[in-house]
């Protein structure tokens, strides 16, 4: 059994990538999920490839028994979780009158529902971690986009107010148990989620994704009473 372990969603690129490496590096087993096999593959191999203990488990997490089988095999290799890092996640822009219902269930399905049912299925081992030390911790990927509702990101900033909604609620729930959750709610991230505003924004003026990542270390520090429900990350000419 593994000494620390973590589930990082969304792992094969951007962000999920960059937490995944940081946890490694902090001593965790880390199992790696997300929606494709080549690119997650990679990813993992990039990993092992520094010396780092991971795997890899493909599947659409948008879908329960994709997400009880990322769980299953988590548990099968490294029999706990200290750390679930919900990071996976889409944004479809549109207008409201040109909303469709297939890309509304996409990312309601990607960025909340899975959200909940991986809290579902981890929450005995995260019970676990947090009875033998008080520091399981859920990293929750919300979005500046969820602290204000922004044209044309109704969809997708409306699943991410409900992150923080709900990031707030599992503190309520389960802080006692020892297992804290944290809301992380960046700008424009330096990734391709990030491409349709490049020609706006230049990748160089965006936050980077080890910005992001060394938050999990700090949040990793802290002592078993302090909790911290949310990060923003704003840019320096977004005035917050």
């Amino acid at each position: 059994m593994a000494e620390r372990a973590a589930i990082v969603t969304g792992a094969s690129s951007g962000i999920g990538l960059a937490i995944a490496r940081l946890l490694g590096e902090e001593g965790h087993a880390v199992t790696m999920a997300a929606r494709r096999p080549e690119k997650l593959e990679a990813a993992a191999a990039e990993l092992a490839g520094e010396g780092l203990d991971v795997q890899a488990v493909a599947g659409d997490l948008g879908r329960e028994e994709d997400i009880q089988r990322v769980v299953a095999a988590h548990r099968d290799r490294y029999g706990r979780l200290d750390v679930l890092v919900n990071n996976a996640g889409v944004g479809i822009g549109a207008a409201v009158g040109d909303l469709n219902a297939k890309k509304i269930d996409l990312q309601l399905n990607t960025n909340l529902r899975s959200v909940l049912l991986f809290y579902r299925e981890c929450i005995g081992m995260l019970g676990a971690a947090g009875a033998e030390h008080r520091r399981a911790l859920v990293v929750n990927m919300a979005s500046i986009a969820g602290k204000s509702g922004q044209p044309w990101l109704s969809v997708y900033g409306a699943t991410k107010a409900a992150i923080v909604n709900f990031s707030q609620a599992m503190n309520k729930e389960l802080a006692q148990q020892g297992v804290k959750s944290t809301a992380l709610c960046p700008a424009f991230v330096d990734t391709a989620m990030t491409d349709f505003i490049k020609g706006e924004v230049k990748p160089e003026d965006m936050i980077t994704t080890a910005d992001v990542a060394e938050s999990v270390r700090f949040l990793l520090r802290l002592s078993p009473n302090c909790i911290v429900p949310e990060i923003t990350f704003a840019r320096p000419d977004e005035g917050l």
